[in-house]
């Protein structure tokens, strides 16, 4: 499952690494946009296959942020 960005914003930390096993509603990122932080949360259990993004990047919407495949 392809996680991705649901505004344009800047990666403020990225909470997770390849390998790592999440379950639903985990958070794997945050977001910063208008001096708001937007967390970025798994749809379901799995382990995180691929990390798109770094600390500090910007992400338009749509960009991938995360991939989850399922455990």
């Amino acid at each position: 499952m392809e996680i991705r960005a649901e505004m344009v914003a800047s990666v403020g930390k990225v909470l997770v690494t390849e390998g790592a096993t999440v379950r639903a509603d985990e958070e794997l990122a945050v977001l910063e946009s208008m001096k708001m932080e937007i967390p970025v949360l798994s749809e379901s259990d799995g382990v995180v296959t691929r990390v798109a993004v770094a600390e500090g990047d910007t992400v338009a919407e749509g960009d991938l942020i995360v991939v989850v495949s399922a455990a």
